[in-house]
């Protein structure tokens, strides 16, 4: 197995996102690799394919505020430099593939909920990191299987 110089963590901020970190920080130190943080907010019109009739950048402002902030304790919290911690807006699975790209990583780490059949087919983000990525990709197991 090649040594890892660069990872980049892929966290939703949710709960289960420690698990992930703890595997990611695990890697970093063993191989005394650069850890970076990324995490992608889906606009708003992207996840309900624009057919919604009202204005939400409101809403949109308040999930950036609300990603901002746990971005940054989360962050804090895992000992990751803000100049490592990359928070974007768009598709996630190309938004990662993109910052892990420019980056240089040589391992994306992501959160896997162990979906299969018609959940697996119907979207998930570490699938789609997965089939995309131009490195290793390493998806931690999460949550209960489906």
């Amino acid at each position: 197995m090649a040594d890892y110089k660069k990872i980049m963590l892929a966290v939703d901020l949710t709960e289960e996102s420690n698990a992930v970190a703890d595997r990611a920080v695990t890697l970093a130190r063993f191989f005394e690799a650069d850890l970076h943080l990324v995490h992608v907010i889906e606009p708003l019109s992207l996840a309900y394919g624009g057919d919604v009739p009202m204005d939400l950048s409101a809403v949109q402002e308040q999930i950036q505020d609300q990603a901002k902030s746990h971005m940054k304790d989360f962050g804090a919290r895992l000992e990751i430099d803000q100049t490592k911690q990359h928070l974007i807006f768009g598709r996630p699975e190309s938004e990662i593939h993109r910052v892990a790209d420019e980056e240089g990583a040589d391992l994306i780490v992501v959160g896997s909920h162990g979906r299969h059949g018609l959940a697996l087919l119907l979207g998930s983000t570490a699938n789609g990191v997965l089939h995309g990525a131009s490195c290793d990709v390493l998806a931690v197991r999460v949550g209960k299987p489906e």
